[in-house]
């Protein structure tokens, strides 16, 4: 045996969608109910585990036999589940290095992350039974009775369904081998595989969570709503003071007319309110603020062992291959600037929450603030965090030859200052001459860099930092004039880009590849790797203008055709060749015996022993990869007892 494609249906009572696979798995109530399987693409066969059937010794053997490659769509969900069939402890898996995911495969040519979706695209001729949602739901989770209690459907309760159930595992093996066959002209490097396997290993470690924070965080949190609702109702006399409806009717009896509650329209009122509408105002704006989701999440989503696993999608973002965050979103955690983040913590971690109200102005800001502050290290560890200094923009000099910003890096400068000293002509430094300056060149690097112009500096907020209309059109032209190369990078990219769709013909460009093959163009990067393009072809764009369209996930996931010009395939190339270095710095800490928990965005967070190396880290992390001659990075990092920014 060579080859072993599986596919199992599962029962437990927990929410996949919310709590991860990890979670689900661990329950009492878990059970695998059908085990689809095929050795060597032969023939498909389904083991009935609810009847006594027993998966043959040979391919029990080979769940285990690294010499046998295991494939499946979302391999994790598989692998994951099986270990626990098989026994495994909590924290312990099955080994990911023998393990093959499909829909990374499909990812890595822009395809959708599902295998309906995947096999749609492909126009596979067996494809994935659409009736099998519903029978999923039938059979695989709890129904719930008239009196709100749960009971669990069982084969025998619809054998006819059961029998359904039957073929749809079947049909989804054979769909997942089908997707292999389609895609065997394009194989997934050995490197890319290597690269699956490391993020496998560390979303199987987990990150370590305080259950006692978490779960005081969400008393604090529900105390914080109770008195507050309690204090509106007292203020304006409603019955639920929450309601958009009855508040605006309750402004309106006031003489305030608000045609919208939202953040912005609230903030506006209470500039002109007061007495008890400023008051029922305040009120209205300290609810909003409150939220808990990702505590919630945390709660959902951690094991027995106090561990929360599957935070990390791999190959997330398909156009680029960038890692997505998944269950408690670790890519969008609020950042904290308190400056007594431990006290806030301790006192909240305690149920201190009188001290709390006393200390700080706005409870749910200390509660967001202190989510970083749930993940910790293991007794015994710190946590050694480690990030690349301004990655995007070194990549982007590096890529497009704009030489002062090389020597703004060389030399360890400021890329802020450095770039507001270039468009406005004087020096500028940090907390120091003009620096008043660096807060618009740092705008300016990061809405700028891929073609924005005013409206992305609206959409970042420039006018909230002291930057008026009137500045932001002379701003986007100070920026382009002082990157003159980044500018033309954009635009020999947009050349390339056409050229190779229109003309079906090799085309390069700043050492980046174009090529068109199989109804898909490739854009090589510096690493080797190929960004995909499906069935490219020249269109119209929203403002009239000719440009490069092609088929991907677009909005609300669905499978559309999207429009792209030089810039945004600069972003695609210029985040994809980040993310190619992260992933070597990830293999070689992994390599010296460093233990990654999570990563996030640039930033990898390490669990090790309090004697361990930071400078180490730093200088792993920040080596420069073989095919990368010339690109300067540099690495940062600080050690800390809980997750936080520095």
């Amino acid at each position: 045996m060579k080859t072993l494609s599986i596919d199992i249906e599962t029962f437990s009572p927990e929410p996949l969608a919310k709590c991860g696979v990890y979670r689900y798995c661990q329950v009492p109530e878990f059970e695998v109910l059908l085990f689809g399987y095929s050795v060597d693409s032969g023939p498909v066969r389904v083991v009935d585990l609810t009847i006594g059937e027993r998966i043959p010794a040979d391919v029990l053997a080979a769940l285990t036999d690294p010499a046998v490659s295991k494939w499946a769509f979302n391999a994790q969900f598989e692998r994951v589940c099986l270990s626990r069939h098989l026994g495994y402890p909590v924290g312990q898996y099955l080994d990911p290095d023998s393990w093959y995911c499909t829909m990374v495969w499909s990812a890595t040519l822009g395809l959708p992350l599902s295998l309906e979706g995947a096999g749609a695209v492909l126009g596979l001729e067996k494809q994935k039974l659409k009736e099998g949602k519903d029978l999923v739901r039938y059979f695989c989770t709890p129904a719930k009775a008239r009196d709100g209690s749960t009971f669990r459907r069982l084969p025998t309760d619809a054998p006819e369904k059961w029998a359904a159930f039957k073929a749809y595992n079947l049909r989804d093996v054979e769909t997942e081998m089908s997707i292999q066959q389609r895609l065997s002209r394009f194989p997934v490097s050995q490197e890319e595989w290597e690269n699956y396997h490391l993020d496998q290993r560390i979303n199987d470690r987990g990150i370590l969570l305080d259950r006692t924070l978490v779960t005081q965080a969400i008393r604090c949190d529900e105390r914080f709503k109770r008195t507050h609702l309690e204090q509106a109702r007292s203020v304006t006399g409603l019955e639920n003071p929450n309601s958009p409806a009855q508040l605006k009717a309750w402004l309106a009896e006031k003489g305030v007319e608000a045609e919208s509650l939202s953040k912005a329209s609230v903030l506006e009122l209470l500039f002109h309110a007061e007495g008890e509408v400023e008051l029922a105002l305040s009120l209205r704006q300290e609810l909003a603020k409150s939220s808990v989701k990702k505590y919630t999440a945390m709660e959902s989503v951690v094991c027995p062992d106090d561990r929360a696993r599957g935070l990390i999608q791999f190959y997330g973002a398909n156009r680029t291959g960038r890692f997505a965050g998944r269950l408690i979103q670790v890519q969008n955690l609020p950042q904290n600037h308190l400056p007594d983040l431990k006290q806030a913590r301790t006192l909240v971690r305690d149920g201190r929450f009188d001290a709390v109200e006393l200390l700080y102005d706005s409870v749910p800001l200390v509660l967001s603030e202190l989510i970083r502050t749930a993940f910790i290290p293991k007794p015994g560890c710190r946590f050694f965090v480690a990030d690349f200094s301004a990655i995007e923009a070194r990549v982007i000099a590096w890529i497009a030859g704009e030489q002062w910003r090389q020597e703004v890096f060389a030399q360890g400068g400021d890329i802020y200052c450095a770039s507001a000293s270039q468009m406005f002509h004087v020096p500028v430094v940090k907390h120091g001459v003009n620096g008043h300056l660096r807060q618009k060149g740092k705008i300016a690097e990061l809405a700028l860099g891929y073609g924005g112009s005013v409206g992305t500096l609206k959409a970042m907020g420039a006018l909230n930092y002291g930057l008026t209309e009137e500045e932001l059109k002379p701003l986007v032209d100070a920026w382009r004039q002082s990157n003159p190369r980044i500018v033309k990078f954009w635009w020999d990219v947009d050349r390339a880009a056409a050229t190779c769709v229109r003309d079906r013909v090799p085309a390069e460009t700043h050492g980046i590849r174009f090529f068109y093959q199989s109804g898909m163009m490739f854009i090589a990067l510096p690493s080797g790797r190929k960004l995909v393009y499906v069935k490219p072809k020249m269109g119209v764009n929203r403002y009239g203008s000719e440009s490069v369209t092609y088929e991907g996930v677009g909005e609300q996931k669905k499978w559309l055709r999207l429009e792209s010009y030089g810039p945004k395939f600069v972003e695609n190339i210029v985040q994809a060749t980040a993310r190619d270095i992260l992933v070597e710095a990830m293999r070689r800490l992994e390599a010296a015996g460093y233990s990654i928990v999570m990563h996030v965005h640039d930033e990898a967070v390490i669990e090790a022993p309090a004697d361990a190396s930071l400078d180490d880290i730093c200088a792993i992390m920040g080596q420069t990869p073989a095919w990368a001659e010339g690109l300067l990075l540099r690495a940062d990092g600080y050690v800390c007892d809980f997750y936080q920014k520095d």
